[in-house]
């Protein structure tokens, strides 16, 4: 068990090994769960994507581990994080290199990408609990649909969602709020669990109980800063909460 309380969860003494248990007036109903860094080790799949849409245009490629703070913000930030700085507010290349995300990753999405150990016993834990299960990401709605029928077939997830026209992206609190206004779950009673400042931020905004995934993508810093109640630093932990 490794959970790290933060802000009022914060107990006297070393949180290192501090473990995290919930005021009964704390009663979680469904989990919000980002996708890529959360439930999915998605990098390398985005990195190789979005690398050869770069290649192809003439422009320098980057590290995979560059990725971890190109991705997250959705497929126009991403190629504007990619690009070359003199050319990452040009919209005529931004937009095409969005086209080619799109291809691209519409060939690779399940190449590498696979779910992180302990994901599905938390899947299992949280079901058998009566826990609502939904997904809200950045990533284009289409292709969260995809991705959650093909790794997550064993488990119900109602909504999973991703970017929709008219919809603003995270950090704003649209989505989530209407994700809970559709399941009629009130936001206090959901757990949002995340891997970046965005996802945090998100749940703050809408009020929701902000969870950070240190296996994620971002530092641990990075979550703090962004309002993260607890880090959990495996997905078991998560279960903990409840």
């Amino acid at each position: 068990m490794s959970i790290r309380p933060h802000g009022n969860c914060r107990p006297h003494g070393n949180p290192q090994k501090f473990r995290y248990t919930p005021q009964s007036t704390m009663t979680y109903k469904a989990v919000l769960f980002d996708l890529d860094g959360t439930l999915l080790d998605t990098l390398e799949d985005l990195a190789d994507s979005m690398n050869a849409v770069l290649a192809s245009r003439g422009h320098p490629t980057h590290p995979v581990a560059e990725y971890r703070y190109f991705v997250g913000d959705g497929m126009e930030v991403l190629a504007r994080r990619a690009l070359p700085p003199a050319l990452s507010e040009d919209p005529d290349e931004v937009r095409a290199c969005v086209l080619g995300m799109r291809d691209q990753y519409g060939l690779r999405w399940k190449v590498k990408s696979r779910p992180y150990p302990g994901i599905p016993e938390l899947l299992d834990g949280l079901t058998g609990k009566g826990t609502r299960l939904t997904i809200l990401s950045n990533k284009p709605d289409s292709f969260v649909k995809e991705i959650a029928r093909h790794f997550f077939s064993r488990w119900s997830f109602s909504p999973a969602q991703g970017a929709q026209p008219g919809m603003p992206r995270k950090p704003d609190p649209s989505a989530a709020r209407a994700i809970s206004e559709s399941v009629g779950v009130a936001p206090a009673a959901f757990l949002y669990l995340g891997d970046t400042n965005t996802d945090m931020q998100t749940a703050v905004a809408a009020g929701m109980f902000p969870v950070g995934a240190l296996w994620g993508f971002r530092p641990e810093g990075e979550l703090r800063e962004a309002g993260a109640r607890v880090l959990a630093a495996h997905p078991r932990d998560v279960l903990a909460l409840f």
